[in-house]
């Protein structure tokens, strides 16, 4: 999050020129949603979900490509250098700002069409793949986590501790994106098929555990690990705890009846008082995790989780502001982490094999893990391997979580690059490895219906 001092050169706002300022943020924001939409559009066309056209979107307008090639047209349009009354730095905090209101409404649509009723394990098999698909990630990211420390993180220099890094690298290794992995479904028509549903239900689960071991590492992370650091931790822990009570037992009975109220005297539509009600609903749990200390992001979620009850907000949610915000903060957020993914950290063979051995063990820990578990439970080889490739997939929540380890500062610039390029590359992987595997499986019928796949 932005620190107070960051918010020095607002103190005298008379020497900055708003028009300036608001100029170039219509530039920046017109700029990036322009190439979110070319770049999502020509990831279409090649068979990938608009998201990963949208990510490179973001790091095309970065330092590693447009702060290469043109580094003064870069810094102009991202951070003029006391151009025009506009001061150094200014530009980048606004736009972190939005990509931040934009994490908060985004994480508040995920919780409120997250379904309860996927955590309800369908057999042992929703509840082994889940756990598979969370202990092996964390296990091959905690032993990733010896070899990568010592090299990205010189002796004596002020990064973050062995543990903090650790633990949340094996967290890292753990996330599945459930929202993408829900829309890729859809588009190929396999939505309803058994091996879907159980790969939905422990993608739910694997997301609901990682996301609670996230929340407990970023507090003490915040706190330290030592003396009255961990009473501090734990007094956090138990209002987060506390909150999520109240939430769950009092406010959520009593949230679901004023809104089924508010929606039957309006025929079933979201009315614009209970649009904004629901608004208020949301940034007030995130101003309270935010306080007791955790990411306002969490609040947010918790929201519209609590929220998720009644399939007419959902909908009615969805159509009056998931499209805005997937066109408005969406790309932005992707370019304000393009600005701080640099590929020239990379640099090196020994940094490259270091990417490589990153995405090995996310993709084993996923495949190998998920996979064994979906074999033991009944499903073919090949059955087994579409569960383990579609677990695999992470984009979106995996930048949204090593963005917080950013934040946090146990994620060093080259091993925040490496993640990125992970995320990207295992969600690149998901379309034609199903398209691969889908033969006599129950993918096969619907790819085929929907021209995924060709008929024999």
């Amino acid at each position: 999050m932005i620190a107070i001092g960051s918010f020095t050169m607002l103190i005298n706002v008379k020497s900055i020129e708003i028009e300036q300022v608001l100029l170039l943020l219509l530039l920046q924001v017109g700029l990036i949603i322009a190439a979110a939409r070319v770049m999502g559009m020509l990831a279409r066309r090649i068979g990938q979900p608009e998201v990963i056209g949208e990510i490179v979107a973001g790091l095309l307008l970065g330092p590693s490509l447009l702060g290469w090639l043109a580094p003064q047209v870069h810094l102009a349009l991202f951070d003029p250098s006391d151009m025009h009354g506009v001061p150094q730095g200014l530009m980048p905090i606004i736009v972190k700002i939005l990509s931040q209101v934009g994490l908060v409404l985004l994480l508040f649509v995920i919780g409120l069409e997250f379904d309860f009723s996927h955590l309800i394990p369908s057999g042992m098999a929703t509840a082994s793949i889940s756990l598979a698909g969370i202990a092996l990630p964390m296990t091959l990211g905690a032993g990733l986590a010896v070899i990568l420390y010592p090299r990205l993180i010189p002796e004596g220099s002020a990064g973050p501790d062995f543990g903090s890094f650790q633990l949340f690298l094996a967290v890292s290794m753990a996330i599945t994106a459930l929202p993408i992995l829900g829309r890729l479904l859809v588009e190929w028509g396999a939505s309803r098929t058994r091996l879907a549903t159980i790969t939905i239900a422990s993608a739910a689960m694997d997301d609901a555990i990682g996301w609670i071991l996230l929340a407990t590492i970023a507090t003490f992370v915040k706190v330290g690990a030592a003396g009255q650091a961990w009473v501090q931790g734990l007094a956090m822990a138990g209002l987060t705890i506390g909150m999520l009570m109240a939430l769950v037992l009092v406010i959520r009975p009593l949230a679901l009846r004023l809104v089924r109220s508010s929606l039957d005297a309006n025929n079933g539509e979201v009315s614009l008082g209970l649009l904004s009600a629901v608004l208020i609903f949301a940034f007030g749990c995130a101003v309270l995790t935010s306080l007791i200390g955790i990411f306002a992001i969490f609040g947010s979620f918790l929201a519209g989780a609590i929220l998720s009850g009644d399939e007419r907000l959902s909908r009615g949610i969805q159509l009056r502001m998931r499209h805005f915000v997937t066109a408005f903060f969406l790309p932005i957020f992707f370019a304000y982490t393009g600005t701080r993914t640099r590929i020239g950290s990379l640099a090196g063979l020994e940094m490259l094999l270091l990417a490589l051995l990153v995405l090995a063990c996310a993709v084993v820990g996923k495949l190998v893990g998920c996979g064994l578990a979906a074999r033991l439970s009944g499903f073919s080889w090949r059955e087994s391997a579409c569960v383990g490739v579609l677990m695999n997939t992470r984009a979106l929540m995996e930048l949204i979580v090593i963005n917080v380890g950013k934040d946090l500062g146990v994620v060093p610039d080259a091993l925040f690059t490496m993640l990125v390029l992970m995320a990207l590359t295992t969600t690149v992987m998901t379309t034609p490895l199903i398209v691969m595997l889908a033969r006599d499986t129950e993918f096969e019928g619907p790819l085929q219906e929907t021209g995924w796949l060709r008929r024999r």
